[in-house]
């Protein structure tokens, strides 16, 4: 669960546990509460999912290592992850114009 500062905007992290697997939601802070709808698809950024707390980036890394599925939406919070090359290009989808990725890791 954490805040992340990237260039300027925080990149809020949240780590989901479930018996069975730990998954993690990673997001754009100004994108909190919002809904974006675009023909049949909806993207709604709630806070109870995305909203989490500040960690340092090791911490940050190594939980997302760990996570069998990745939640990630907004530009810098893609950035982030391509950067540290846990998703391609490929796996982006956008809706009005927001970047987002689903990523299912099978271990």
């Amino acid at each position: 669960m954490g805040k992340r500062r990237i260039g300027g905007k925080i990149i809020l992290l949240k780590i989901h546990q479930t018996q069975q697997s730990e998954f993690i939601s990673l997001c754009d802070s100004e994108l909190i509460g919002k809904i974006f709808e675009e023909g049949k698809t909806c993207l709604e950024v709630r806070k109870s999912f995305y909203d989490g707390h500040k960690l340092d980036e090791q911490e940050f890394e190594k939980n997302l290592k760990k996570a069998s599925s990745l939640n990630i939406v907004g530009e810098e919070s893609i950035k982030f992850v391509l950067k540290k090359k846990l998703i391609l290009k490929e796996d982006i989808k956008k809706i009005q114009n927001i970047p987002f990725a689903i990523l299912v890791i099978f271990t």
